[in-house]
């Protein structure tokens, strides 16, 4: 196959298509405007979040937690938001308000909120900026959610740039740590506090880049590991290869924020070494490029990586290619390196070349579902304009629309391994995911509420 022809753009924002037919985009519409309707109705809405509850085989991770964006109030006003661009007339920007005003209520009686962008202050106030068109609403929301980030965020900051010894992912990362809060500080870089603060959490994530003795200093040994299997399976460390809790998020923060405009020292260097790591650690399979989820920290009287360790994972947005593709992109498109983004397009071309069942993302979610494959296909169609993502694009649509219950409490279920069907309302992990990804596919409105997971 010949090698396709890439082009950069400078930053600006690009023009979004819908990428379907219209007949299929307005089954998808319908589609969504359902499930959004449903997630809306008060009563179907505490019904879901309680079924949810019974249903989930990890309780003690479940919970609505009505300011956060993955599970909670503000995770559905942002969807609301994004369907009153889409539908305008319907009436969604009040239910958005309505669902924002329950998020700020409850984030009042928290004592001290967590900061991360999916379970915290930055994705608050991602919402309140996403829904105030322009800073002409909610500016006094916005002013103190920003105080109040910017008061606490060089405590993290500072914790990330001193970490010696290894670091949790949950400090660095983009669902809880600092690259989830880059990505709502990029959004409001005009303001120069704001601006300084992302300085601040682009320097940090430079000084994670290098390495200690040969280890990356993002390296996360044994005690800072989310369980025990996980220690048991790297008793040396690991270095986490997912967008959402590996190295991938800070190097698309890195790329973004370079993008627009946003460079402090060494960045550049850090953004190389991060694409090198990622590049030596690939492990392929027979369809082609991929990832593993992460990389063991060799002891050092190991000098040669050990091939055996890494295995691929699967084709999702938090883990595997698509989301290391994506990352690969950005930092490709900011440095001027074709070679980068011609990896990035290989391995998303063996994605789709995987059968569904090598995938391993059964669930129609986001997370670790079709709809983030989707979205993230759906930003290289736009980007590129190549037929393979178009071609893509439709299939995953389709492979959605079949998944549609409309016999279901929400229309869509999130999928827990090994198939346990959850009625899950929250943005991340169910249905609101989803209808919002649908949306994108079908409408010419762009999907700016895709900064949260970084990948545009």
């Amino acid at each position: 196959m010949a090698m396709p022809t890439l082009e950069f753009h400078d930053g600006a924002a690009a023009c979004w298509t819908a990428a379907l037919a219209s007949d299929r985009g307005s089954a998808a519409i319908a589609v969504a405007r359902d499930v959004a309707a449903r997630v809306a109705d008060p009563e179907l809405l505490t019904t879901a979040i309680e079924a949810a509850a019974r249903q989930t085989a990890f309780p003690e991770v479940f919970g609505w937690t009505p300011f956060a964006v993955s599970e909670g109030d503000a995770g559905l006003a942002i969807m609301c938001g994004y369907l009153d661009a889409c539908l305008p007339g319907e009436e969604w920007d009040r239910t958005a308000h309505r669902f924002l005003s329950r998020a700020v209520r409850a984030a009042e009686i928290v004592p001290s909120l967590p900061l991360g962008i999916f379970s915290g202050l930055s994705g608050l106030a991602f919402v309140a900026a996403a829904l105030s068109r322009a800073g002409t609403r909610y500016k006094r929301l916005l002013e103190g959610l920003e105080d109040a980030l910017l008061f606490r965020t060089p405590a993290l900051t500072e914790a990330a740039r001193q970490a010696r010894g290894g670091i949790a992912v949950s400090q660095f990362d983009a669902i809880s740590g600092l690259s989830g809060v880059g990505a709502y500080l990029l959004r409001r870089r005009e303001r120069s506090p704001v601006r300084a603060m992302l300085q601040a959490v682009l320097s940090a994530l430079v000084a994670l880049a290098e390495s200690d003795s040969g280890v990356p200093r993002w390296h996360t040994p044994p005690h800072l590991m989310a369980d025990e299997a996980m220690a048991r399976e790297y008793p040396n460390g690991s270095l986490n290869c997912g967008l959402a809790h590996g190295i991938p998020g800070p190097l698309a923060l890195m790329a973004l924020s370079l993008r627009d405009g946003v460079e402090v020292p060494g960045q550049r260097d850090a953004m190389h070494r991060i694409c090198d790591w990622l590049v030596e650690h690939r492990v392929d399979d027979e369809w082609g490029v991929n990832w593993p989820s992460a990389a063991p920290v060799q002891p050092p009287r190991m000098a040669e990586p050990d091939d055996a360790a890494l295995q691929p994972t699967r084709s999702a947005w938090c883990y595997g290619s698509p989301g290391v593709a994506r990352a690969l992109w950005l930092a490709g498109e900011a440095l001027g390196e074709p070679g980068l983004c011609l990896l990035a397009v290989e391995a998303l071309e063996a994605v789709y070349r995987r059968p569904q069942d090598a995938r391993n993302i059964d669930s129609p979610t986001f997370c670790h579902g079709v709809a983030g494959l989707l979205q993230i296909t759906l930003r290289f169609n736009n980007d590129t304009g190549q037929p393979v993502f178009a071609q893509a694009a439709g299939a995953l649509v389709e492979e959605l629309l079949a998944a549609y219950q409309p016999d279901r409490l929400l229309g869509y279920c999130s999928l827990e391994p090994p198939g346990n069907q959850v009625d899950q309302p929250g943005l991340l992990d169910g249905a609101p995911g989803v209808a919002m990804v649908l949306l994108s596919a079908a409408t010419d409105v762009e999907p700016a509420w895709d900064r949260l997971f970084l990948i545009a």
